[in-house]
């Protein structure tokens, strides 16, 4: 088999694996010594198995894997075509894509070959080469291969700028039934050593090839790490996902949890049917919940319950969370704190600073907040500007959830024909069932 048919299968084996995003380092390669440069401000990846128009590489050592979880393709009972790379073949070929303009990094993933550890010093030896004998100071993205002792996941965080320990499944039952050869343990034991050796090595700010980071930032994995989780191939609801993601956030201090929609690619009882449609509404809203725990303060409590395990499919988390408290709203922008703003939806990061700023030196109107980025649209239900409504407005739960629905959610939800302007002379006894129909909704929320 040849570098590229390799190349082809081993691409296309890595594509449902989300765990990569922005750098989050700066790194340049000293001059005159080295290629590439780790950028903070973001990387994007592809699944492209050619190169062509991608950031990332994004590729498996070996798609020939001992272990047989049930959801992968690439489990040791699946008749599939197997491939795996020397290290030599594979950083060769990521060095002849770097120069070719076709990628600035790497992602780098595998199937476990033999057993953990032999796996972990193939991707060692793959990434020395590109660090060493090739002088490549670009960004590299590696899986820690659940399993692996310590020694080797130091050896690999000390030449790579991201590690991810996939959990895959929310919940040990899950992993018992669908992952067999994994347990919580052999996934927890390296994404604890990672977080260990991060805080050892915080502040030290000489790379081991010379290079140095930001002040402050570690040698070891500088721009941390992560893991992603499946959603849809086992039973778990919304809020025990989003609880599992906040107590790693807090225990293991991750930069991002993922969540990958599961695209059914296996007959089993124990899974989806190959018909069902992967359920990316249910992976944005998480990312939304997510959002709101990692940088608006939000707690998983807060957004779900045990009641109310499931996100709404029809309002983004932080309005739902609004419309289902209406004993904190609405708040006058001229007195709320900066915490309680942010709980408004339709009111970010930035306008909230601003509007702490503005209303230093004026009392602010909403067409001062209108100017300051605020989405009226959404703000204008939660929002009073010295003691007053916004004009015209009309506060009751149907009327709001109406204007936060999308239009196209609105329209799933009522059966209104799209496209069908409103006229004057409607059918007021249809519209009040519409309305009936709509204030139903609110008992979801």
């Amino acid at each position: 088999m040849d570098i590229f048919e390799k190349l082809k299968i081993l691409t296309d084996s890595a594509k449902y694996d989300v765990a990569c995003t922005s750098s989050g380092v700066e790194r340049s390669a000293p001059v005159g010594d080295g290629i590439g440069v780790a950028r903070s401000h973001g990387i994007c990846h592809s699944f492209s198995a050619d190169g062509r128009c991608i950031s990332l590489l994004k590729v498996l050592m070996s798609n020939s894997c001992v272990f047989d979880c049930v959801y992968c393709k690439n489990r040791s009972s699946n008749d599939i075509p197997r491939a795996t790379f020397t290290p030599k073949e594979l950083a060769d070929l990521t060095i002849n894509f770097y120069k070719r303009n076709y990628i600035e990094g790497l992602f780098l993933s595998s199937g476990v070959v033999g057993s953990p550890n032999n796996t972990t010093e193939l991707m060692i030896a793959t990434i020395r080469i590109l660090r060493e004998e090739h002088r490549f100071y670009g960004y590299i993205h590696a899986k820690a291969i659940p399993g692996t002792d310590n020694e080797l996941v130091n050896e690999l965080g000390l030449l790579v700028d991201r590690m991810s320990v996939n959990i895959e499944l929310p919940s040990s039952s899950s992993l018992i039934s669908l992952a067999p050869d994994k347990s919580k343990e052999s996934i927890l034991k390296p994404m604890g050593f990672i977080k260990d050796k991060l805080h050892e090595t915080k502040g030290l700010t000489v790379y081991n090839r010379g290079v140095s980071f930001n002040k402050g930032m570690s040698k070891f994995v500088p721009a941390g790490q992560s893991t992603q989780m499946m959603i849809g191939a086992s039973p778990e609801t919304d809020f025990s996902i989003i609880k599992l993601s906040e107590g790693l956030y807090d225990k293991f201090k991750l930069k991002r949890v993922f969540y990958s929609a599961y695209t059914p690619i296996v007959e089993n009882s124990l899974l989806p049917s190959l018909e069902t449609k992967p359920p990316l509404l249910r992976e944005n809203r998480l990312y939304q919940a997510d959002w709101l725990m990692r940088v608006y303060g939000f707690k998983a409590v807060e957004l779900l319950d045990e009641k109310n395990p499931m996100l709404n499919p029809y309002v983004d988390p932080k309005c739902n969370w609004a419309v289902n408290n209406p004993g904190y709203f609405p708040i006058d922008v001229n007195r709320a704190t900066y915490e309680m703003l942010l709980k408004v939806p339709g009111v970010g990061l930035t306008s909230a600073r601003k509007i702490i700023s503005a209303r230093r030196f004026s009392r602010l109107n909403f067409e001062d907040l209108k100017k300051l980025g605020v989405v009226l649209k959404r703000a204008q239900y939660f929002l009073l500007c010295s003691g007053k409504t916004h004009e015209g407005i009309r506060i009751n739960q149907s009327r709001i959830i109406n204007s936060l629905l999308s239009r196209s959610a609105l329209e799933r939800f009522l059966g209104f024909q799209s496209g069908v302007q409103a006229s004057m002379f409607d059918n007021f006894d249809e519209i009040n069932v519409k309305e009936t129909k709509l204030m139903s909704l609110t008992g979801q929320l």
